[in-house]
C-alpha cells in the first residue's frame, strides 16, 4: 500500500503482493479506512466483509475478504 497518492487505485503486482495506492495519509488510521472502503467498493461487498488481519501500522498488509478466496480477490482487483 502506498499512502498519500494522488488517487486511490490498484497499480498491479509488486513481487508477491498487489500494490494499491491510497489517497489518504497514514495518520490516525485514515489510510487503513480508505483501503477497506476501496476494496469493499471494488469487490462489491460491504465494508464489514473486509478485514486487515496483519500490518495495520505498516505498508504491507494482509487482508481477508469474507466470501472470497485470495485468487478471486486477486483476479477481481487486477481485472
Amino acid at each position: 500500500m502506498q499512502p498519500r497518492a494522488s488517487r486511490t487505485e490498484v497499480r498491479g503486482h509488486h513481487a508477491t503482493a498487489i500494490k494499491i495506492r491510497i489517497a489518504a495519509p497514514p495518520v490516525d488510521g485514515a489510510a487503513n479506512t480508505e483501503l477497506v472502503r476501496f476494496l469493499a467498493k471494488t469487490l462489491g461487498v460491504p465494508k464489514s466483509a473486509v478485514t486487515i488481519v496483519a500490518g495495520q501500522g505498516g505498508r504491507t498488509k494482509h487482508v481477508r475478504v469474507d466470501g472470497f478466496t485470495a485468487t478471486e480477490v486477486e483476479t477481481r482487483l487486477l481485472a
